[in-house]
């Protein structure tokens, strides 16, 4: 048999269903072999991020491995990026690039390069197959580096030679793999006995919660402890429901910021990891003095990776968690001090929500349309049932305000920090979940890195309603800006430098048009939900523009 068979076998062992891709000519073997494997879809890209980007949020909203076809070294740096972003988010996928005829590397071929150190820094493991018989091996590994905690993506160079080279060695998958760490039993009594001894204690979850499917043995841990469960800024899942009482909020982006944040807590229980994400240098660690730290995670690479622990466990999340909500449950004093906080937090959530509707209330006529009304509107229109993909950064608190994320799979968006993830990762995301309504909320300026996702989305006849919030400029940016200004004490007089995107304005309904996704434009919130229930109600992409306020 051939290599590229191997390779093709191989996919078809580890269950891949998803190719996500951007053909060209070294990729002529897994094109021209695709009719031969009628169980695994080819999911077109217009560029090579945009692949990416679906297939990252594939991974994450499925759960199952897709596989990423990219073209040789200029292909490979288009998908750079969107890498960067699956590698933060801890995407198990297998990214490839068809490589050209490795008889011509000393000749520097059109196209040519080194691929494997091009992928190498945003890739957990980067390879070239250099023969034929050894494919199967290669593909066996690249599936157990992507996918053992913690998970990440895996490049694989694929010479267009090697492809068509006879070999003997088959495909093959491992089976009935039992890699779950088993919590230590001495490790759980002994945080449950810091857990006991605090009076105030909080707890700091990650996307791994929601990947580990840990959410109800986090909920039952959470109220058991009478905790307070604090969020990641920068985050792929809602990992906790966001209005169950004892959810608070969002950490800010720098270890002073997080301190305060966290200021009254004697003890942070931080689950998963790494923690934290920050954007801005603060001196100090990010939690308030005298506080204990203990860390419950799956991989022994990440305990204690960026802040000494009091106490470290690692362990099968779902597992580990419910033996500790077990082992409090079972404390009837503890669970009397538990209550009460609960309690508390039940008040304090209330107060929240008031503070925040009293706020919103005083932008509700704002014209332009403020931030917090067409979040409202935007819920108001939506069914119960949406999944949510969100990258409309400046918007996110107002959107955790207006939607309710009950379970994993209801809200996704990028890690990382780099934009264009949204209506890429919406593509993913609705293959993943296909009887499921889908809302892709993007900025306009975040869209524009990725809008050729709009063409795939009407080629794959994919019922997602895009939603465009158009105030024409990198508002995250004008933030930012101001920030740094304050923290270095910069010239604040001056306006923002470069961050507009009016001249000239987007256009993104004729744009959609073009790649055959009807669009609307809206200014008045009275037009917003029955467009989005018009789009909702149709067949195939649609897309709707609308103009918010900005900050000029």
């Amino acid at each position: 048999m051939r290599g590229r068979q191997v390779f093709m076998d191989s996919l078809v062992a580890h269950g891949v269903d998803k190719i996500f891709g951007n053909p060209g000519t070294t990729e002529s073997p897994l094109l021209d072999s695709l009719q031969n494997y009628p169980e695994i879809e080819y999911i077109v890209a217009l560029h090579e991020g945009i692949a990416v980007g679906a297939a990252s949020f594939y991974a994450q909203a499925s759960g199952k491995t897709p596989v990423v076809n990219l073209h040789v070294a200029p292909g490979l740096g288009n998908g750079i990026g969107m890498m960067y972003s699956a590698l933060k988010a801890n995407s198990h996928m297998i990214v490839t690039a068809g490589q050209q005829d490795n008889r011509m590397r000393l000749r520097a071929p059109v196209l040519g390069h080194d691929l494997v150190s091009m992928a190498t820094p945003v890739m957990r493991w980067a390879v070239q197959v250099e023969w034929a018989d050894e494919m199967a091996a290669v593909m066996h590994r690249a599936f157990k580096v992507a996918n053992e905690a913690p998970a990440g993506p895996v490049f694989v160079a694929l010479p267009i030679n090697v492809m068509e080279q006879e070999t003997e060695n088959c495909a093959g998958a491992s089976s009935q793999m039992y890699a779950a760490p088993h919590p230590d039993l001495d490790g759980i009594a002994a945080i449950t006995e810091f857990v006991k001894a605090a009076h105030t204690p909080a707890v700091v979850v990650s996307d791994d919660i929601a990947r580990a499917g840990a959410t109800d043995d986090l909920v039952a841990l959470v109220e058991a402890m009478g905790a307070g469960v604090w969020f990641e800024a920068i985050r792929h899942h809602s990992a906790f429901p966001n209005r169950h009482p004892n959810a608070k909020d969002i950490l800010p982006v720098d270890a002073a910021a997080i301190r305060g944040a966290l200021h009254d807590a004697d003890l942070v229980m931080l689950i998963g990891g790494p923690f934290f994400e920050e954007v801005w240098f603060t001196r100090g660690a990010p939690f308030p003095d005298g506080s204990r730290v203990i860390q419950i995670e799956e991989s022994p690479a990440r305990l204690a990776y960026n802040h000494p622990l009091d106490a470290g466990l690692v362990g099968h999340l779902p597992s580990t968690l419910r033996a500790m909500a077990q082992a409090l449950q079972a404390d009837s004093g503890y669970q009397a001090q538990a209550k009460s906080r609960n309690t508390a937090l039940a008040s304090q959530s209330v107060e929240a929500h008031a503070a925040y509707q009293a706020r919103a209330q005083r932008a509700w006529d704002r014209d332009p349309i403020s931030m917090p009304r067409v979040m409202a509107e935007l819920n108001a229109g939506t069914p119960d049932n949406a999944v949510v993909v969100e990258e409309a950064i400046t918007a996110s608190l107002d959107l955790a305000q207006a939607f309710e994320f009950s379970k994993p799979g209801d809200f996704l968006s990028g890690r990382g920090g780099g934009i264009g993830q949204g209506i890429a990762g919406a593509i993913g995301a609705k293959l993943a979940q296909p009887d499921r309504p889908m809302l892709a909320i993007s900025g306009d300026g975040s869209a524009m890195y990725s809008i050729q996702s709009l063409w795939s989305a009407a080629h794959h006849d994919l019922d997602i309603v895009f939603v465009i919030l158009v105030n024409r400029e990198y508002r995250i940016l004008k933030h930012n800006m101001d920030t740094y200004r304050q923290r270095f004490d910069a010239n604040s007089n001056q306006d923002y430098p470069k961050m507009n995107l009016d001249t000239p304005e987007l256009d993104f309904v004729t744009m959609a048009q073009g790649m055959g996704v009807p669009g609307t434009i809206i200014s008045k919130p009275k037009d917003i939900v029955p467009a989005l229930q018009e789009a909702f109600a149709s067949q195939g992409p649609n897309l709707i523009a609308i103009n918010i306020e900005g900050k000029r």
